[in-house]
Parts: structure tokens; C-alpha cells; sequence
């Protein structure tokens, strides 16, 4: 939604807008109003004019001389007129579809009465009013299905459209660009120095798309800006929901918070502040030495590390009012993001990486705050068999994503279920990295002596029972042979 707008900020909008050369497809300027119908159309036409021109908003000026652009007042009272007994907000908000944000500013403009009508762009596909879509032909108002080129080029802007394109602030000044961003993390997360001077570095924010040139003067902060390197996302009113939530619960249940933060900064510049906040917030491993005890953190810091990157960039954005969430427990750790997953949960680990926001997920492997080629969740496998601990699992709950972390268990402790989970994982990382699974190797990653290799043999056969793995080598003796994760089947 747009976000509330100063008498000043308008006012100064106001200006820039009377300032543009001619009146474009996206701007309007009327010296009085009409009828109701009219601003429908308008507001149907502004909103995918704006979206075919990659502009945030498109504007309907009344008091504005079109031909001179002049400011002459208007007595158009939006929150007084009517269409029926309905007034007239509700009425064209009601008629809209999809629906769109739009919002009527009445002010002052030197010693003038403006109305300005703001509605954000088209996103998904054409907004239209009362079943019809509308677009700007120049100064003209026509149906869309009647333009067969425009409409062609917005359905392809539209399919092509991306999260991180969106704008989360408009109409910036530079100074107020570089207040809102981060820009010194930008630099220091890409390892080279800062630009020199305040034009440097919005050209070379610019340049990453965090930020562009608004057509009506100033800057805009794109979703990718502002996610990624806010100073605080709250300032962002369309992102304060996706700021990251961790939360430590006492136990194994929800019943009982013991603390809870929100994140404040953007994904890029808060992720080694997240990360750190969560080793501190988990539970340590108590274990004896030859003379000493010492503690050990509970889960590897790559596996952290992986996963909190992972929830970030492969969030569905879509979703509103959730975000992705870190919960600690005494025995384990989940990180969830919304959105379920490209892929299926089984196939994380050979899969080629799949994003629905690729520019973020891009922009991330820049920043080394993500891995380059989709091995993240191999590195986190490989770091929890190496800790001796149970095999993540990865699920798909009611439209989300969440993996989770489990605290060190002896192999005795575990169940059917989590043997037989861990072998299969351990099957894949084996295949993904071009070593076939054994008796031997699975003996290892349990830490199972030679004399115990028929408890070994009998998860193994369990397994294969479950399909879960196929045997690579039949023929071989069932100490010596090989095994496969069922989707790698010759």
C-alpha cells in the first residue's frame, strides 16, 4: 500500500508533475471533475499505463490546465461526492479488479486547491473498471482489448514483472536515498571501496537496481533496495512485515516465549547480526574431555548460516503479512519462510537452485552471504553428519517452507523413522558428491563399530524396502555394495 504522504511531500509532487514537458500516459491533468464513470476509467488506465511505462503510480490532477499545465483550482470535494447514495471511494474500489491501491489527496499548491488521485501500478495482470481495462493512448482514455500491441507488450511486462522490481519508496531526494540505505555495507558486503562522493554511490546503487530515477524528478527505492540494505525496514511500510522474526522458546513447544526480535535492517546488511543472534540464542552441548568439560555450540555454523539464506531469498514475497522465522528450541532449530518450495522437499540436495526472486538471489551470491551454485543444502548436510547429529528435515507446511536442526542423539536413542531419514540423506549427499553409499560409509556417519555392521545392513535393506535407496550392484555381497537415493535409478 502506498504509504502516507506529508502536505509537503505532495505538494512537492504536485510541482514535478506540472514540470514534466507534456502530460504522458501516466499522468492526467484536469481543471474540474466529471462524472464518477470518468475516474474509473482513469483509475483502471493509470494503473496499467504506469505498469507499461515502469512507473510505481500513475496521477489524475484536478486543477491543472492541461494545455499549459498552469494551476487554476478545482472545487472537486472527493470525500463529499457520491454516485447514488455511495460515496464515491467505496463505489469505484468496488468496481476495480483486481483491486488497487488508490487514495484522493485534497491540498494546497501556491494558493491553489489541487485534488491529486495516486494509484499504484498494475502487478499480476490489467486492473479494470466494471469488466473493462483501460489504457493511455497519448492523452486519450481507450479500452485495452482495442490496442492489441499495448496490450500484448503489458501482459508480457506483467508475467515478466518480479518482486524485487517493485518500488518501496518514490520521489526520493539523493540525500534522502543514501538516509534510508546502507550504502556503506553495499560496498564493504561487495568487498571494494566506497564510491567517492554522494553521485558515485547513487549511480552505483542505481546500477545494482537498488535504485532509479523517477520520471517525475528524484529517486525511487526499488524492493530490492530496501530489503536488502534499509537502514530500518520499518520506514518501508510495504516491507515491515518481511523483516526476519527469532524467537526462543523454553522446551520442545511453542507454549512458552523466553524472548523475541524482530529484525531492524535489511536482509544484506543485518544478515551477520542475524546469524550471530542466533548462535547466541541456542543452547551449548556440555561435553566431557580427558580432564575438562567444555561447551559446544548444538548446530554447525554453516548449517545456520545456509539455512537462514535460504529462507531469505527463497521466500514467496506474494504472501502478505508473513515473513520468514527463525524458532529456537531446547532440542532443535526450524527456520521457515512462506512460500512451499520449487522443488520437491526429497530432491533438495541434486536438484539444480530454483528462485522466485532472482535478482535477490543473484545480488545475495554477490554479497557471499549465499552459495553461487545451489550447494547450501549439501553444506548443511554434510556439517550435520560430520557433528554426529540427526539428518535435517525439510518440509512443505500449509504453504510454507521450514527445515529444521536436531540436537545431538545417540544412534541407539534414534527411531525407525530417523534411521532410516538419515540413511537416505546420506545416500544423496554420497551420490551429489560422486561417492556411492556402503555399509561401510553409512557406519561411519553413525559412528557404528566394524563388529555392528548387521545393524548397518539391516537399515540398509529397510531402506530399500521403503524405497527410499535402490541397490547400484545386486550381484555384489551386501557388505560391499553400493547404494543409490531412489531418484538416481539407472
Amino acid at each position: 500500500m502506498t504509504p502516507p504522504r506529508s502536505s509537503r511531500y505532495l505538494a512537492d509532487l504536485v510541482r514535478r508533475l506540472r514540470a514534466l514537458p507534456h502530460e504522458t500516459e501516466w499522468v492526467e491533468f484536469k481543471e474540474n471533475y466529471k462524472r464518477p464513470h470518468q475516474v474509473g476509467e482513469y483509475l483502471s488506465a493509470m494503473a496499467n499505463s504506469a505498469a507499461l511505462h515502469g512507473q510505481s503510480h500513475g496521477y489524475v490532477l484536478w486543477g491543472v490546465r492541461n494545455s499549459t499545465h498552469e494551476l487554476v483550482g478545482t472545487d472537486f470535494v472527493p470525500g463529499a461526492t457520491k454516485k447514488g447514495n455511495e460515496l464515491i471511494e467505496p463505489w469505484l474500489a468496488g468496481l476495480l479488479d483486481p483491486q488497487v491501491h488508490f487514495r484522493f489527496h485534497e491540498i494546497e499548491v501556491d494558493g491553489s486547491r489541487v485534488v491529486l488521485l495516486e494509484v499504484e501500478r498494475a502487478t499480476s495482470r490489467p486492473v479494470a473498471f466494471q469488466r473493462t481495462e483501460f489504457i493511455r493512448v497519448g492523452s486519450s482514455t481507450r479500452r485495452l482489448r482495442d490496442q492489441s500491441s499495448r496490450e500484448r507488450r503489458l501482459w508480457h511486462l506483467l508475467l515478466e514483472h518480479s518482486f524485487e522490481e517493485g518500488i518501496a519508496a518514490e520521489h526520493l531526494t539523493g540525500e534522502d536515498v543514501l538516509q534510508a540505505l546502507d550504502y556503506p555495507a553495499y560496498f564493504h558486503l561487495l568487498g571494494v571501496p566506497p564510491a567517492d562522493g554522494h553521485d558515485a554511490v547513487l549511480e552505483a546503487l542505481a546500477h545494482d537496481r537498488l535504485i532509479k530515477r523517477n520520471q517525475a524528478g528524484g529517486y525511487d527505492i526499488t524492493n530490492l533496495g530496501a530489503i536488502l540494505f534499509a537502514r530500518r525496514l520499518a520506514e518501508f511500510p510495504r516491507l515491515k512485515r518481511k523483516a526476519v522474526r527469532l524467537i526462543r522458546y523454553r522446551g520442545s513447544g511453542r507454549m512458552e516465549a523466553e524472548r523475541e526480535q524482530v529484525g531492524g535492517k535489511g536482509y544484506a546488511s543485518g544478515f551477520g547480526g542475524l546469524v550471530s543472534h542466533i548462535r547466541a540464542w541456542t543452547p551449548a552441548n556440555e561435553v566431557l574431555g580427558p580432564a575438562f568439560r567444555r561447551e559446544l555450540p548444538m548446530f554447525p555454523a554453516v548449517a545456520i548460516r545456509e539455512l537462514a539464506a535460504n529462507a531469505l531469498i527463497h521466500q514467496d514475497f506474494a504472501i502478505s503479512g508473513a515473513g520468514p522465522m527463525i524458532e529456537v528450541f531446547d532440542r532443535r532449530l526450524e527456520v521457515s519462510n512462506p512460500g512451499e518450495p520449487l522443488i520437491d522437499t526429497d530432491r533438495f540436495l541434486d536438484s539444480q537452485p530454483r528462485s522466485r526472486n532472482e535478482s535477490l538471489a543473484s545480488l545475495m551470491r554477490r554479497l557471499n552471504i549465499c552459495e553461487e551454485r545451489g550447494t547450501g543444502i549439501d553444506k548443511v548436510v554434510d556439517a550435520v553428519e560430520a557433528h554426529g547429529l540427526p539428518a535435517p528435515v525439510f518440509e512443505k507446511p500449509r504453504g510454507f517452507t521450514r527445515a529444521s536442526l536436531f540436537a545431538h542423539k545417540p544412534f541407539r536413542d534414534m527411531d525407525r523413522r530417523e534411521r532410516l531419514h538419515a540413511c537416505y540423506m546420506h545416500a544423496c549427499l554420497r551420490h551429489v558428491t560422486q561417492q556411492p553409499m556402503t555399509n561401510s560409509s553409512l557406519r561411519a556417519r553413525f559412528k557404528i563399530a566394524d563388529r555392528n555392521a548387521s545393524t548397518v545392513s539391516r537399515i540398509l535393506a529397510d531402506a530399500v524396502d521403503e524405497g527410499l535407496i535402490v541397490v547400484a550392484d545386486p550381484a555384489a555381497g551386501p557388505r560391499l555394495r553400493r547404494y543409490l537415493p531412489f531418484w538416481a535409478r539407472a
